[in-house]
């Protein structure tokens, strides 16, 4: 009988014979793929930012400003969704590489049920009023404020469809299906550009919505993105088929899900409540600064997102390589996945130093802003060097993840962000300051202390450092190899 090829839409990859190709053919298959679909993130990302930083506006530095802000609400809910797309994609990988496929299956149900009551919960949370808390958190003020408060809300709104979506997808990356999430990327972009042009715009039928017509048009193509993934997932694909009997939890394979997610969900929180603290500081510069900071962050997901790529690889086989009792072979892939990763992010990091000033001037046309290119050129520059360890702490990451392995690395985080970054963006960006400490309705404040007055090239020294740490603790911790002995 012939083997299925992954070319079926409803084979599953024969575990026994597809781990003894070389690493790096693996690596690359499951990346490629994978790096299609962060490019295609990349591209709308671009496209919003292009289209904010072209509104014609009273005050165009506080429309860049809000985005940057609403950039970093997106990434808090990329790291929010972290919560049920881990344990997904280790605990169907983990089946697959012992040959369960039924309860792959089941494990899909599970993330699918517990995708909707997160992401309806995030929703509730946002129109209670916990968007604008946050936007106040981050020292963000005036009409930027509004701008960002009310593209977050907008995204929010229908924030169930894109938890659906991404739970979809990392289970059916468990079961060593890459390409699925790339057809729904190129599905979201080919909706999300349309929209986001038209919306913000008044193009066509759509009516003029400004900048926050951008958000509604990247909520509405997860809207699709969801749907598609259930259409998929109802027809069968990689042995992970829907069956409405199975949408009852099962609180054993939910527990043993959260047991991964949870940890992992922590961390990627953690993480983001860094950045926001850090995103404050940063805020205390005004708008301009802040406008800088988020393009120069836009180029720099171009490094970022490629790492992505190749840490979902990592994930991916690492997974299934100590489901299917090959350990070794779970450690060649995950060194395998970063060497290229790293080679690529290198790449990323030459592109950035040398054509640090039009990649700013694509967003910055008007001498008016000429201020924010003067801000952003050098601190793009800078990150240029910390690829390497960037690298290293992105693929690592999901590498441990695959392997189970998601409570130490949690400790990892808050050493980089709250003993390095954290600390050192105060002391070297700021001349006088406190160090604040934001509560839900307090603050609590140390100090005063006097600092080097670095500015925001100072903040990006402080991140540099803090992913130098957490890259080496990432490093260390799978070249340790205890992950290999690790229970989900």
């Amino acid at each position: 009988m012939n083997q299925p090829t992954l070319d079926e839409p409803n084979a599953a990859p024969p575990i026994e014979t597809a781990l003894p190709l070389p690493s790096w053919r693996l690596v690359i298959a499951l990346s490629l793929p994978a790096l299609g679909q962060q490019g295609l993130s990349f591209i709308v990302l671009l496209s919003d930012r292009y289209l904010a930083g072209h509104l014609v506006v009273a005050d165009q530095a506080a429309v860049q400003a809000a985005q940057t802000t609403a950039h970093y609400l997106a990434w808090f809910i990329s790291c929010y969704t972290v919560i049920v797309t881990v344990g997904s994609t280790a605990l169907v990988a983990r089946f697959v590489g012992a040959g369960e496929r039924r309860r792959a299956g089941e494990v899909t149900h599970q993330a699918l049920l517990l995708a909707v009551i997160l992401g309806l919960a995030a929703t509730a949370w946002a129109f209670l009023g916990g968007i604008r808390w946050m936007v106040d958190l981050l020292n963000l003020q005036g009409p930027a404020a509004d701008y960002a408060t009310d593209y977050a809300l907008i995204l929010f709104g229908l924030l169930v469809f894109q938890t659906i979506e991404v739970a979809g997808i990392a289970c059916l990356v468990g079961a060593g299906d890459t390409r699925t999430g790339l057809s729904v990327m190129i599905g979201v972009a080919v909706i999300n550009l349309p929209l986001a042009w038209g919306y913000s715009r008044g193009i066509g039928p759509c009516p003029n919505l400004g900048f926050v017509g951008i958000a509604l048009g990247t909520a509405l193509s997860h809207v699709l993105g969801g749907t598609f993934v259930l259409v998929v997932l109802l027809r069968g694909r990689f042995g992970l088929r829907l069956e409405p009997a199975l949408f009852w939890p099962h609180f054993d394979l939910l527990y043993r899900l959260l047991r991964v997610s949870v940890p992992a969900g922590l961390d990627s929180l953690s993480i983001v409540a860094g950045q926001f603290w850090f995103l404050s500081i940063i805020n205390q510069f005004g708008d301009v600064a802040s406008s800088a900071h988020g393009i120069a962050l836009v180029w720099e997901a171009l490094g970022y997102l490629s790492g992505a790529a190749f840490g979902t690889a990592a994930m991916t086989l690492v997974g299934q390589n100590l489901g299917a009792k090959r350990p070794h072979e779970a450690a060649r892939a995950g060194w395998m996945a970063c060497a290229l990763g790293c080679g690529v992010m290198c790449l990323m990091g030459a592109i950035f130093y040398t054509f640090a000033y039009p990649m700013f001037w694509l967003f910055c046309p008007q001498a008016s802003q000429a201020p924010i290119i003067e801000l952003g050129v050098p601190a793009l520059r800078l990150i240029a060097f910390a690829m390497p360890p960037l690298a290293s702490a992105i693929i690592f990451t999901n590498a441990l993840r695959g392997a189970g392995d998601t409570r130490v690395p949690v400790i990892f985080t808050w050493v980089g962000f709250f003993a390095v970054r954290i600390p050192l963006a105060y002391y070297i960006s700021l001349n006088d300051f406190y160090l604040s400490v934001p509560l839900y309705v307090s603050t609590l404040e140390f100090g005063p202390f006097t600092g080097l007055g670095g500015g925001l090239y100072g903040c990006w020294l402080a991140m540099c450092a803090d992913i130098t740490v957490r890259g080496g603790f990432f490093l260390g911790r799978f070249a340790l190899g205890t992950w290999q002995r690790q229970r989900v």
